[in-house]
Parts: structure tokens; sequence; C-alpha cells
């Protein structure tokens, strides 16, 4: 087996920021995401999603509150301007305003030795933000394979993080392997946030008001309706978000999509797919169609929640 150095500091390209601001900024954006914004501390991160009326995920965020006024959502760059639109759809007599902060702020991902060469806790907790200074924000992500990571939000201009340099694949990969899936364009509506885990890695706060979805996303938790989850697999060849994934006991009906991929270092592809939970018990798992890449299940790096 091949041994991964995942290690380093790399520009993530691939992502955004939507900056809202106004006295009724975190008010607006807890009405409309799936996590408690209302209450989010200097010293916290939120992973959200935004739903459709059906509970079906359409973006997902890490974001942070560094101001009281002030909200950043850092989402994938391919969903921005229509994720932005429709929020911006609702906004109305709200005292906030939405704007697309992209070229406004440089957003790196660091890995290993990387954390604690730029002073932040390499044991802090997914979900914790740490202020570096006044302008710059570090959150600490869920680690993949054990390694330690983080997410870097510096205005634009700022100097690059010290450590050595890391390859982006390489991040994409550790992202696919910390199992936290990011709602990209081929998988939009394509899950309620519990077919992605979301609930069981912080993603959903099902004590907080209403948002777009919520009974629905509610009900598919209390009613122990849920019969999808997302697993980690590895597949021999080249796999990608929005495929469908099927089962040996039936070539015919997809029983799942996958979420998110990306190629292995050494070899192979890591992908994270959303199946039905009966399709485990089967095996037999290929994408795109019955005589595609196999895909072998692991381990999720946590646990998840029994349905209540």
């Amino acid at each position: 087996m091949t041994t991964v150095v995942l290690n380093g500091v790399t520009a993530l390209s691939h992502l955004g920021v939507i900056r809202a601001e106004g006295p009724d900024a975190a008010s607006f954006l807890h009405g409309q995401l799936t996590q408690d914004f209302s209450l989010l501390g200097a010293t916290e991160a939120r992973l959200a999603a935004l739903c459709t009326a059906k509970g079906r995920v359409i973006a997902s965020f890490i974001g942070i509150r560094p101001q009281p006024d002030l909200v950043l959502l850092v989402c994938s760059r391919d969903i921005l301007a229509a994720t932005l639109k429709r929020l911006s759809m609702y906004v109305l007599r709200a005292k906030a305003k939405l704007t697309d902060a992209t070229e406004q702020f440089s957003l790196y991902g660091l890995a290993g030795t990387a954390l604690t060469g730029n002073g932040l806790d390499a044991a802090a907790l997914p979900g914790q933000r740490t202020a570096i200074g006044t302008d710059i924000s570090s959150v600490s992500l869920y680690p993949a394979d054990g390694v330690p990571r983080a997410l870097w939000i510096a205005p634009a201009g700022s100097p690059v993080p010290a450590g050595p340099s890391l390859d982006a694949e390489l991040w994409q990969w550790s992202e696919v392997r910390s199992g936290i899936v990011t709602v990209t364009t081929p998988v939009i509506e394509a899950f309620v946030p519990q077919m992605i885990n979301y609930e069981s890695v912080g993603g959903v706060n099902f004590k907080k008001g209403c948002y777009p979805g919520q009974e629905i996303v509610a009900r598919s938790q209390f009613r122990g309706t849920l019969k999808r989850r997302t697993y980690l697999v590895q597949a021999d060849a080249p796999v990608s978000a929005g495929q469908e994934v099927f089962a040996a006991s039936d070539a015919d009906q997809p029983v799942g999509t996958v979420a998110q991929a990306a190629p292995a270092p050494g070899g192979g592809w890591a992908a994270l797919i959303s199946i039905q939970i009966s399709a485990l018990e089967t095996g037999g798992l290929h994408a795109g169609g019955a005589d595609g890449p196999a895909l072998t299940v692991e381990p999720l790096p946590y646990p998840l929640l029994e349905d209540i």
C-alpha cells in the first residue's frame, strides 16, 4: 500500500465565499439553512445545507461569524452564483446584504504539520474557529485518515500560510477520505441532508426553527423513514459525482449516487456514495452501471447517529 504524505498547504480555488452582512444577517441565514446561525459564536463554525421545500440539498456551506453583523459562507464555487441568487430572493425586508465575496478572500487547505506551523491546535475538534490577528480565520475540519486538517480564510493578498506545498489533487482526496460531502453541481437536489450523513456530523440542528424543507428533514429523522446513507468506498477506475450506483442483485435499478470522488494517490479512486442501506447487505456495488468500476466499502471515519 502506498504511504500517503498528507502534509502542507494548498490553495482552494474550487471554493468561493458568500458574504452576508447587516444586523439581520445571522437571523436571516438561521431561517434559511439547516443549522443554527443566530447563536453562532466567534469561536465556532457551522456545517450547513440549503434545501428546497422538498428537503433536497441544493448547497452546502462552512459558515463563520467573525463579527456580530457578518457571516461568511464557504461553498463550492460552481454553485455559488445560483445559490446566492436563491438566497437573495428571500432577503425581503431583512437588514442583510448578500454578495459574492470570493475575490475578496484567499482560501487555503492546511494538513498535518502545517497546522501547528501556523499556530493552530492540531487536536481541535471539527467546527472550531480560530482567529489569527484581526482578519484571518481558521476552521478545524474533519481529519482524513487521522491527519488533522483546517480551512484558512484570509483577505485576498494576505501571505500564504507557512508550510510545504500540498498538491491540490491530494487535498481533494483528503476531502473524500474525511467523509464530509461538499455539494457540487452534479448532485444538486439529489439528497436530503441525512442521505449525506449531515445529521451525524453537525450539519443539521433539529431544535431550531423552520427553514425550507425542515418538515421533510425532520420527518425523515423522527419517523424512521431514512433508507439511504453515505459510505466511503474505493475504486480501481475513475468515478465521478452524479454517477448512479448499482448493486449486483439488480443490474437495472440504481441503488444510489456518487456524491463526491477524487483520484487516490498511488492509483485508484476514493468516493463517497449515498446508497440504500439495504444495498450494503447485497454487495457487488458498481459505479455507472452493472459493469462499471467495482466499489469496495470502507469504514466511515465517524459514527452514524441511529434514527430516533
